[in-house]
């Protein structure tokens, strides 16, 4: 195959070529078509699919010609198409319009992806602050200020969960904040707080993963890549709100220094915390990104995390599951979602949910002493991210990213990030 190759779309037809007639992809002199039945029932997926069987036969540069190509359809094949060193390979089509629009979705999903696929060795926590912050400040280079607050700094002013999991590494622990501000006024409300865990590698602490667990923990920031990729989206698609990110960023390591089963943490709200497992420590940072969040008195908190096993074994990698305490913004984001084509699920959370890690020691554990935090972890995880928001969780959307991250390829992605869930925080930030 050339390295750069025309891709045409075809529908409600086939091929001349007999021996091509029931094939997804078809060869016509040097182009490549894809041929989708008009009756398909989820043509999106097909034309992902063809992407991948495209990119397999070592296309680099895939070029969209013909007149079948939609907005959705042309993202659809980006997705499949794209891969690590070939991000950013699609010619799009049509409108000037629309092909700026998906240049801008493709090359924020780029930079997030390849943020998320990157070494532990290269992104540790304040490099992940960095490079966030002047991601979304070149955006908007006017409109947006930063504050990093790293190390002891965190445990001087409360922060103690980011504090206490990232303190065992060399790598200090941060807390970025972001503000963007296109009002130009210091005293304009904030419309909506974004939350996004910033693990950069997560061995599982004293509860130590093993090794095959450990494999891919470097998608353990993936929040952090896709609130921060979410909103400098928005701010390229014209964002006029007032939006505040929060990164909560740390190494989850073991050393003399690391924070042990059994302790007790105490939150700036009050709430005390029994650690009943070092391998929960999302929820152990994302509470001070919450608490965060909440002092700024947004109407809106969404977090954003690879939080729990259990919405992966719940969804099958395949959606993002949602939580919330407010069924009619949970509703919307599901209609967003539906909307960009991002697949989203909503599992059960109950305000009785905060009850579901009980200590005998604090007001609540982070987990129960079991695998996986046992039945209904996932719920149970959003439970605990519950206590740390205001107005009894309304106006707060928990996003447990299940699909955020491919160990190996298949027929829909390839190996590695996939950032679901940008397109669709994106959109709710311009509402």
């Amino acid at each position: 195959m050339s390295a750069s190759t025309h891709i045409r779309l075809v529908s409600n037809s086939t091929s001349q070529n007999t021996w091509q007639s029931d094939n997804l992809i078809q060869f016509i002199n040097d182009d490549i078509e894809i041929f989708v039945d008009g009756n398909e029932e989820h043509p999106l997926m097909k034309i992902q699919q063809a992407a991948r069987k495209i990119e397999g036969l070592k296309v680099q540069q895939a070029v969209l010609t013909g007149d079948n190509w939609d907005e959705a359809k042309q993202w659809a094949f980006a997705l499949g198409f794209t891969c690590v060193n070939k991000l950013n390979n699609v010619e799009f089509t049509g409108s000037s319009e629309q092909v700026t629009q998906l240049n801008n979705k493709l090359n924020v999903y780029a930079w997030s992806r390849d943020l998320v696929n990157q070494t532990p060795a290269q992104l540790y926590p304040e490099k992940l602050a960095e490079l966030a912050a002047d991601f979304i400040k070149e955006q908007a280079p006017q409109q947006v200020s930063v504050k990093t607050i790293v190390g002891e700094e965190l445990k001087e002013q409360g922060w103690t969960g980011i504090y206490h999991v990232g303190k065992a590494s060399v790598n200090k622990p941060c807390m970025l904040i972001v503000d963007y501000n296109p009002t130009g006024d210091e005293n304009a409300p904030v419309a909506t707080s974004l939350v996004g865990k910033g693990i950069t590698f997560d061995s599982g602490g004293y509860s130590l993963k093993s090794s095959v667990g450990m494999f891919d923990m470097k998608c353990d920031m993936g929040g952090a890549a896709v609130v921060a990729g979410a909103l400098a989206l928005a701010i390229k698609n014209g964002l006029q709100q007032r939006v505040k990110l929060f990164l909560c960023c740390a190494e989850n390591l073991v050393n003399g220094e690391a924070y042990k089963l059994g302790d007790i943490l105490t939150y700036k709200n009050g709430v005390t915390m029994e650690v009943a497992n070092t391998d929960a420590e999302g929820r152990i940072v994302l509470a001070d990104g919450l608490l965060a969040a909440s002092e700024t008195g947004s109407k809106r908190i969404f977090n954003a995390a690879t939080l729990t096993g259990a919405a992966v074994s719940a969804t099958g990698g395949d959606y993002i599951a949602l939580f919330s305490l407010d069924q009619p913004l949970v509703n919307n984001v599901k209609n967003i979602a539906d909307q960009h084509h991002e697949l989203v699920w909503q599992l059960p959370l109950a305000t009785w949910h905060q009850d579901k890690c009980p200590s005998a020691f604090a007001d609540t554990a982070n987990s129960r002493p079991q695998p996986g935090g046992g039945a209904g972890g996932a719920s149970n995880a959003a439970g605990f991210l519950s206590r740390f928001v205001p107005n009894n969780g309304q106006g707060w959307v928990h996003f447990d990213l299940a699909s955020i991250y491919h160990s190996n390829a298949n027929n829909m992605w390839a190996a590695g990030a996939t950032c679901q869930g940008i397109a669709t925080i994106a959109a709710l930030l311009q509402e």
